[in-house]
């Protein structure tokens, strides 16, 4: 029989009987310890053998644990590393993380915390080796060399589990990118779980987030999960984060730093393992700077901050983006795929899209409907004159000053305009209408359900 391959740690810590502990601790979930109490013989043993993964105190005689991170990502730049700090010392670990740190566990070490990180950290060292499981991930689309770099930075933030903010403008794909983080790391079998704090009702927030118990308030007739419980394994993705009251942002900075919940109307706190993402189109900075939202938190969240590019920073990956959305437009509708003339394709790249990405499936979705035959024209574009752009185009990029899109009403009335006229001509038959539409009934179909016109 073939002996059973077992996973290697370095487990790097000056004081013997934490190593001595560690040590049986690991081995009892099946890993083998390799234990260090100095920098320099933790740095001769990385050179002698591989390991699965490395857990390091942050206190060593010759140097630190950041010092250790360092080395390890310059010298074994696949190998997650993560730093025991002392209690209370967040700073610390923010900036371990910021090292390259995948995460950090916190003196004295609890059992059930240390026994997720280490099998966190074993699925990040198992994908290190290339898989073939990424083939139904979300896409983020472009060549330009600033989407390039996204995607590039996406690879290795997703090896970690340091919490992400995701900066950009509306419709620049926020969650997408949250998505692919999530997708390519190590919790990418659990769920991911989306929350808009914009769209929650104030007095309904707590519960919504950390769940509530029986009889806690009116209304509250059974026990009910918060949608962090929902996230326990995977990852927790808080879009429009800036929108959170500040009496929640108290609760949730709690929650964060120590990986565990109180649901409304508990006595005890609920132990939590889940992955922060957030992301605001609004600047978080300045809002801190107002009072408006906590610093303590802006700094927890906001460990490593991925930017989203604009659609107007890469006008090179229209052609691409358009050729992917009608492709798509297509399929879901079964019908043609239309085709793009020369100066529509130029009128979308001149275009300022003050909604980005989002923006411009809309324009194309409104223009398979409105189009004659299979063929999109300019004119059916219905983009805005030059002058109508210019106070969006003159506008900060990325402020909520260029968030406002008076374009999508706009074009939502012609549609709504033109197919109506269509059906009171057919006198409401459908098929007729679609038919002197120049599209197909499924397409009508479609479009008089999102229009709220069927």
């Amino acid at each position: 029989m073939t002996a059973e391959i077992r996973p290697s740690a370095l487990v790097v810590d000056d004081e013997p009987d934490i190593r001595e502990l560690l040590d049986l601790t690991l081995a009892r979930m099946g890993v083998d310890a390799c234990t260090a109490a100095t920098l320099a013989e933790a740095k001769r043993l990385l050179a002698q053998r591989p390991f699965q993964f490395c857990l390091t105190d942050m206190r060593l005689p010759d140097g630190d644990g950041i010092d250790l991170v360092r080395h390890i990502q310059r010298h074994h730049p696949t190998l997650p590393t993560a730093v025991i700090t002392a209690h209370g010392s967040m700073p610390t670990a923010i900036e371990a993380l910021k090292a390259g740190a995948f995460d950090f566990v916190t003196k004295p070490v609890e059992l059930q915390v240390l026994r997720e990180l280490v099998y966190t950290a074993l699925r990040v060292s198992a994908q290190a080796a290339p898989s073939g499981n990424g083939s139904s991930q979300p896409e983020l689309l472009g060549t330009s060399p600033a989407m390039q770099a996204v995607r590039a930075t996406i690879t290795k933030l997703a090896r970690s589990q340091a919490p992400v903010y995701i900066s950009g403008a509306s419709g620049t794909g926020k969650e997408l990118a949250a998505r692919l983080i999530h997708a390519q790391g190590p919790r990418a079998e659990a769920s991911f779980v989306p929350v808009n704090c914009g769209a929650i009702p104030t007095e309904l927030m707590e519960s919504e987030l950390f769940g509530h118990k029986k009889g806690s308030f009116t209304g509250a007739v059974s026990d009910k999960e918060g949608l962090f419980q929902a996230a326990n394994g995977g990852t927790l993705f808080l879009d429009e984060v800036a929108d959170l009251p500040l009496h929640m942002q108290v609760k949730l900075l709690r929650a964060i730093q120590e990986k565990a919940v109180r649901p409304v109307g508990a006595q005890q706190e609920i132990h939590v393992d889940v992955r922060i993402l957030s992301a605001t189109h609004k600047d978080l900075a300045a809002l801190v700077q107002e009072g408006r939202f906590r610093e303590d938190l802006y700094y927890r969240i906001n460990v490593i901050e991925l930017h989203l590019p604009s659609l107007r920073e890469r006008p090179g990956d229209i052609p691409a983006l358009v050729e992917h959305m009608l492709q798509n437009l297509a399929t879901t509708w079964n019908c043609p795929l239309p085709r793009l003339e020369p100066e529509a394709l130029q009128a979308l790249q001149v275009y300022a899209f003050p909604g980005n990405v989002r923006e411009l499936e809309n324009i194309l979705e409104r223009s398979m409907t409105l189009c004659e035959g299979d063929t999109i024209r300019a004119a059916d574009l219905r983009l805005p004159s030059a002058s109508q752009q210019a106070p969006a185009a003159a506008s900060q990029p990325d402020t909520p000053a260029a968030a406002p899109q008076p374009l999508d009403p706009l074009l939502d009335a012609i549609e709504k305009e033109t197919i109506l006229k269509a059906l009171e001509q057919t006198r409401y038959n459908k098929t007729a209408a679609a038919k002197l539409l120049g599209i197909s009934f499924r397409v009508l179909r479609y479009r008089l359900q999102k229009l709220g016109l069927d």
